[in-house]
């Protein structure tokens, strides 16, 4: 397991936007910018999937087993 795999959202990001910034300032070299690259991509793929953690947590809070809100109060017609 890489140390990616153990990161925050939190974490993750910010380390994603540091990522961003040096390949965008261009100053690096080649092997640098593509090890930079494929860090990045893993930091990429653990924000996704955190994310996806998230939404699934928000999705059993929110809705019933029929997909139907949960604790919310009838709409009136």
């Amino acid at each position: 397991m890489s140390d990616v795999d153990q990161m925050s959202f939190e974490d993750a990001m910010k380390e994603l936007e540091s990522v961003v910034g040096q390949l965008e300032r261009g100053d690096v070299a080649l092997d640098e910018s593509i090890a930079l690259y494929e860090r990045g991509a893993a930091l990429k793929a653990r924000c996704e999937a955190k994310l996806k953690e998230a939404e699934e947590k928000v999705a059993k809070i929110t809705l019933g087993e029929g997909g139907e809100p949960k604790g919310t109060a009838p709409l009136d017609g």
